[in-house]
């Protein structure tokens, strides 16, 4: 396998990822298992793309497919211009893959020798494949451990060398199948930072990532899709799913008190409110003299954001004085159970034994 860099020009114009009618069926002792349904998707050069969805919907089977690891039972599907079924050999030299939990590596060999193995399986010469591979341990934070045997490495030092691996070859594309699954807290904070520094270093970069963490694709994603049953279910930006489930624009507003001259219902008539009520009172801390001061809270919802103006200005010149103001979002998690009819733990728990 050779660099991109090495490789003959390819479209990079062209559609990152595009899928037109995959399916899957495979064939078991029960009967066929429908794995992926007329899957449809099209990601663009330098976006991070999340697949999100329960255990067995499809997702890993996906990036199998376009990744060139397995064929689709029908449809098409191309990386940048080039087909996954026919030109699998160009595709793979524009690629990589990381999936969570893999223990890609001999337990004889250090992590060093271990990537520099991985350099010359990619047709790399000997001084631009170590060079690659000082970077990437740099880069990972594991140059310390670069002559530690493989079998001696924790799951989170693992987890960074199949990214290190995964990096070597300057992949245009890069398939993430659940990689931080199993990390712990700073493990997975490192990771995601390094994905994003790998797209920021070259314009086009892709990533097409799945993950059962909302926070995580919350987080990274440009765009997500919604996979059960291996049909896509929904897909947007995290922004543009979360409206789906809430229409319109909720505000919470901390008060010392609601003023008696303006009641929630001369509230509830201004332009633009649909619905405003007293969600709690709350201590917000002590005033100057140490007493405690407590705050009411009105959740406030709006056809707009800018409709927010108006109940502001009624408020204050009613002599309200208002101690904060935030804006609530519904989570993906929400998004995940109105779309799939359950959240993702219900959906690990049906799926073990």
């Amino acid at each position: 396998m050779v660099s991109p860099s090495q490789h003959e020009p390819i479209a990079r114009s062209s559609a990152a990822v595009e899928a037109r009618g995959i399916g899957r069926v495979f064939q078991a002792k029960g009967g066929p298992v429908t794995a992926l349904q007329g899957i449809d998707l099209r990601i663009e050069p330098g976006e991070l793309f999340g697949v999100l969805g329960p255990n067995g919907a499809g997702k890993s089977t996906l990036i199998k497919i376009l990744s060139t690891l397995l064929l689709p039972t029908s449809g098409t599907a191309s990386i940048f211009g080039l087909n996954v079924a026919t030109e699998t050999e160009r595709v793979r030299r524009i690629m990589n893959i990381v999936a969570g939990g893999d223990f890609s590596g001999y337990g004889l060999l250090t992590v060093r020798e271990q990537l520099a193995m991985f350099a010359q399986f990619y047709g790399m010469p000997y001084r631009e494949g170590m060079r690659r591979v000082d970077g990437q341990l740099e880069a990972f934070g594991i140059a310390d451990i670069g002559d530690r045997k493989i079998s001696a490495l924790s799951t989170g030092q693992r987890q960074k060398l199949n990214f290190a691996r995964s990096f070597l070859n300057d992949p245009w594309i890069l398939f993430l199948d659940e990689p931080t699954i199993g990390l712990d807290v700073s493990a997975a904070r490192d990771v995601r930072s390094r994905i994003r520094a790998f797209q920021a270093e070259v314009p086009g970069r892709t990533v097409l990532l799945t993950t059962h963490y909302m926070a995580e694709a919350d987080e990274l994603c440009d765009r997500i899709a919604i996979v059960d049953h291996g049909r896509i279910l929904a897909q947007g930006t995290p922004a543009e799913l979360k409206r789906m489930v809430q229409r319109e624009a909720l505000f919470i507003v901390g008060l010392d008190e609601i003023p008696p001259s303006t009641p929630l219902e001369t509230l509830r008539r201004l332009p633009g409110v649909v619905s405003i009520a007293v969600r709690d009172a709350a201590d917000a801390g002590n005033d100057i003299s140490g007493v405690a001061s407590p705050m009411v809270r009105l959740a406030i919802g709006l056809r707009d954001d800018a409709s927010l103006a108006g109940v502001i200005t009624a408020l204050a010149g009613a002599g309200a004085h208002l101690r904060e103001i935030t804006k609530s979002e519904p989570t993906l998690e929400e998004v995940f159970v109105q779309l799939v009819g359950r959240g993702i733990a219900e959906s690990d728990a049906e799926a073990r034994p």
